[in-house]
């Protein structure tokens, strides 16, 4: 099979994934900071994660520069990236609206800023880490490339293994014992496992 195929599946799931963020990202802008807890680590992972979604794709599907790295795309492959780049754009698009205003790219407190324990978050902490990196599997799988493929998840992964701990602890200062509570009741990323 062409890798066209995935090149296209590709891209029309960054811009599905850039369109879903975008009023988020308008909005989050305007809302006041109250706490910042991100840090120059996490801001260099963020950018990590630019090049992983951005940059080393885009060099695969407009250029010859990676072509040294890419294998065969066989149709099972492609069914099932597109099917988990699908799951994780719902789970994206759910998780923003069920955070709303509450929302921020990296590790701050909103003005007013109140715990959402409803929606997808009543059965797990961090759904929009597990829509990232469903699609950070998703973009694996349809584009076969050793590089452009896996770039994206094992960035986003990364960043996943700094922030969490940190994140879960800003919210425990935050929130205190409704966060203890919440987070007996819920799993972080994978509801029933983890």
């Amino acid at each position: 099979m062409d890798s066209t195929y995935g090149k296209v599946t590709l891209l029309a799931a960054i811009v599905v994934m850039l369109a879903v963020r975008a009023p988020h990202v308008r909005r989050a802008a305007r809302v006041p900071v109250v706490l910042s807890a991100g840090g120059r680590g996490d801001a260099m992972l963020v950018g990590l994660v630019g090049v992983g979604l951005l940059v080393l794709p885009l060099l695969w599907v407009f250029t010859p520069l990676l072509g040294a790295f890419d294998f065969p795309l066989t149709p099972l492959r492609l069914g099932l990236g597109i099917l988990v780049h699908g799951v994780g754009l719902w789970l994206l698009c759910r998780s923003h609206v069920d955070l709303g205003r509450n929302w921020s790219n990296t590790l701050q407190v909103r003005e007013n800023h109140a715990l959402v324990t409803d929606g997808v978050y009543r059965r797990v902490r961090h759904p929009m880490y597990t829509a990232l990196l469903l699609f950070g599997v998703g973009q694996t799988l349809v584009a076969p490339n050793w590089v452009a493929g896996p770039a994206f998840l094992v960035a986003f992964a990364m960043l996943v293994s700094h922030r969490l701990g940190r994140e879960e602890q800003l919210m425990l200062d935050q929130f205190g014992e409704a966060y203890v509570a919440y987070r007996s009741r819920t799993a972080r990323l994978v509801p029933g496992i983890f």
